[in-house]
């Protein structure tokens, strides 16, 4: 079973991805900070992590960063979610770790065509 962690401050947009991407092959967690997400990660590290780009408590290209230097039998699959497409802050965050990107708002099937693309590379 693969396991992905929703980090996002934004309650709504955790419902949501948690009940479009849970289920037989796919456990989902969630995090309102970037220090949850480490926390949750340091413990046990997810597959795949989608990132929103502005979170409370640290820059989204730094929590990226700070994933990518857990130790872990594998690195996760990063991607950062936003809400405009912001190419500076894409290269920035695919300089920290994250291989790309979803752009909110996302319909059920572009969430999981996102994740069965960047799934199968894990």
């Amino acid at each position: 079973m693969k396991r992905c962690l929703i980090v996002d401050d934004s309650s709504v947009i955790r419902l949501v991805a948690k009940k479009v991407l849970s289920g037989p092959e796919m456990l989902v967690a969630e995090a309102a900070s970037a220090d949850d997400a480490l926390d949750i990660c340091a413990h046990e590290m997810p597959d795949i992590v989608v990132v929103d780009y502005l979170l409370p408590d640290m820059d989204s290209c730094d929590l990226i960063a700070c994933l990518m230097a857990l130790k872990a039998e594998r690195k996760p699959v990063i991607l950062l979610c936003m809400c405009e497409f912001d190419v500076g802050l894409l290269m920035r965050a695919r300089r920290a770790g994250a291989v790309g990107y979803i752009q909110k708002p996302f319909t059920r099937p572009q969430l999981l065509e996102s994740f069965r693309e960047y799934l199968a590379t894990t």
